[in-house]
């Protein structure tokens, strides 16, 4: 059977295909995240197979990545889709992610390296440039690689499935309520928000976890409170156990 031209350059070139291949995954990340690509929208495999010059297995493998890491939903006979956000998603995440990020801010403060704080903190610079230039999307992917950094830095594996699961939504919802931050309680709010991810270093470098994990819980009590004027319906109180 006659290779496709994506397929041989494939295999004459593995290390171009891998590039691909990595171009695919971060562009599908960011679009995900971002809501270029909406909740429940269908992951054309085809189309990115010739955006990425990719042969169809490796997006396929792609898929099947990015289905585990919670970014889309695959189902045997149905197009590859973006995770949904739907009431018992959005309500999971409020239970979920207060501990979560606790957990792993708390970790971080006894675990980080000292390079690993001035990443923290070059990441940090760009989600308060992104603010001042009123760049939504930055400031939300920022936001993301801030948290998602934190961590890393934890060194614990067995959180980092549920955070990344955590912040896919986090942006999602960021990226709604972050849209018009032309209010005075929104400006307020942004820059109460970039102060406590400065305590947040601070508390980290420091290594201390107490004062670490009640920064985040407040941090995270108010991206809640946010969140909700959003996505709940007037009248109920999303709940946040801590």
């Amino acid at each position: 059977m006659a290779r496709t031209k994506a397929g041989a350059e494939e295999t004459a070139a593995p290390d171009a295909s891998l590039d691909r291949k990595a171009l695919l995954a971060d562009a599908l990340r960011r679009r995900i995240v971002s809501m270029e690509l909406a909740p429940g929208a269908v992951v054309d495999e085809l189309a990115l197979s010739e955006e990425f010059g990719l042969s169809r297995p490796p997006v396929r493998e792609l898929m099947r990545q990015m289905a585990a890491e919670g970014y889309i939903e695959l189902e045997a006979n149905r197009a590859a889709r973006v995770s949904s956000m739907n009431h018992q998603s959005l309500r999971n995440f409020f239970l979920a992610a207060p501990m979560i990020y606790i957990a792993t801010t708390q970790l971080a403060a006894t675990n980080a390296t000292a390079r690993e704080v001035d990443e923290l903190r070059a990441i940090q610079q760009r989600f308060r440039a992104a603010i001042e230039q009123n760049d939504v999307e930055n400031r939300v992917l920022n936001n993301d690689q801030f948290h998602l950094q934190i961590g890393k830095m934890a060194h614990n594996p067995y959180l980092m499935p549920s955070l990344r699961r955590i912040l896919i939504d986090h942006a999602r919802l960021g990226k709604i309520f972050y849209r018009h931050p032309t209010t005075v309680d929104m400006e307020l709010d942004l820059g109460k928000a970039a102060d406590q991810h400065d305590e947040i270093i601070d508390a980290i470098a420091r290594r201390d976890a107490g004062a670490a994990g009640d920064i985040v819980r407040l941090h995270m009590d108010l991206s809640r409170r946010r969140m909700t004027e959003y996505v709940a319906p007037v009248g109920v109180e999303v709940p946040l156990v801590l």
